[in-house]
């Protein structure tokens, strides 16, 4: 079976904090951190964009094994922020990591579940043994129009799994996954529009909940199984209530869920989100227990995976843990937040 045999992540060491945001704006900052269970966000250097992001990732998580980079087939970057219309920043990771010229590449769009595409894509080729490893990343530095709702959420941030089939190698097995979809537009971005519109509350339900709880309880009737029967659970996280309220829907408890919620310190990292949740989890994760990852994607859809930690992760190098980035950060003004962001420009 295919799985993971390593992963990393990046996140920018910058924040700012709801109360920033909010105090420019008018508003209370009490009832939007309770209202969204967010208190600070990452922001992205000046000098830091998909590319750089997804680069950093994927180097913390090749820094964990020994791999002749010329083996990994396969390589592919699911953001909705990457730095070109047309140019793709694959191939620019690819060269920067110093993978050789024969391989599988990508970029894919989906909102916030292109990491997850291309987790399905390497695991398929793996699985028909077109590739012999391979790279999935879900890596964005998120648009949030100024004093829109989104932008106190909106982060930047990355996270790299090199996916291989060799059993005495990968961490994690890929038990399955499963996908539900439908033409939901809750959130777009016109093709020269700079910031992203959204429903509102509509993008809770029908959008989120009706995708989130739609796509795992398609994959419990299809595997005969229920919430008990796992150990962790990850949802996509646009904020901190959301994921909250579908696990309970769903059935699973506090415990279950409590070690993938970042988006409660860092905000909504987009294509990055259900991702850096799951490398949380797998931070503490033992031999034998099973993960199951839900992410999802405005327009809107949703993947499902599942996960079987193996006992080779006792063996995984060890690397930088995610919980070390999380508080490794240096707090913006509101003005030093735009500049890193775009939002305002120096002629």
């Amino acid at each position: 079976m295919p799985g993971i045999v390593t992963y990393g992540a990046y996140i920018p060491r910058y924040r700012v904090t709801v109360e920033e945001i909010a105090k420019v704006w008018g508003k209370d900052p009490q009832d939007i951190s309770h209202g969204l269970f967010v208190t600070e966000k990452s922001v992205p250097g000046v000098d830091e964009d998909t590319i750089t992001i997804a680069y950093e990732a994927s180097r913390q998580a090749l820094a964990r094994i020994d791999i002749d980079l010329q083996k990994i087939d396969a390589l592919y970057i699911g953001s909705e922020s990457h730095p070109y219309a047309v140019k793709p920043s694959s191939v620019t990771v690819a060269t920067a990591l110093g993978i050789d010229n024969h391989y599988f590449t990508a970029d894919l769009e989906f909102a916030c579940k292109a990491g997850t595409a291309a987790m399905q894509i390497v695991s398929s080729l793996l699985a028909c043994r077109k590739a012999r490893y391979g790279l999935a990343i879900g890596a964005d530095t998120a648009q949030g129009k100024p004093g829109d709702a989104l932008e106190y959420t909106a982060a930047a941030g990355g996270a790299a799994f090199v996916m291989g089939s060799k059993r005495e190698e990968v961490i994690a097995e890929v038990e399955d996954y499963a996908s539900f979809a439908s033409d939901t537009p809750d959130f777009w971005r016109g093709k020269y529009n700079k910031y992203p519109s959204h429903s509102e509350r509509f993008t809770g339900m029908p959008a989120y909940f009706k995708h989130v709880v739609g796509a795992t309880e398609h994959y419990f009737k299809k595997a005969k199984c229920l919430a008990k029967d796992f150990d962790k659970a990850v949802f996509h996280m646009p904020n901190g209530k959301f994921p909250r309220v579908a696990a309970k829907v769903l059935g699973f408890k506090e415990s279950q869920i409590k070690d993938s919620l970042v988006v409660d310190l860092i905000g909504n990292t987009y294509s990055a989100s259900s991702l850096l949740g799951l490398v949380r989890v797998l931070d503490k994760a033992k031999p034998g227990e099973r993960i199951l990852v839900t992410s999802y994607g405005s327009g809107s859809g949703s993947d499902v995976f599942v996960f079987k930690v193996t006992d080779n992760i006792k063996n995984l190098r060890k690397g930088q843990k995610l919980n070390s980035m999380i508080k490794d950060k240096k707090y913006l003004s509101y003005g030093e937040y735009c500049k890193h962001t775009g939002k305002i420009v120096q002629n």
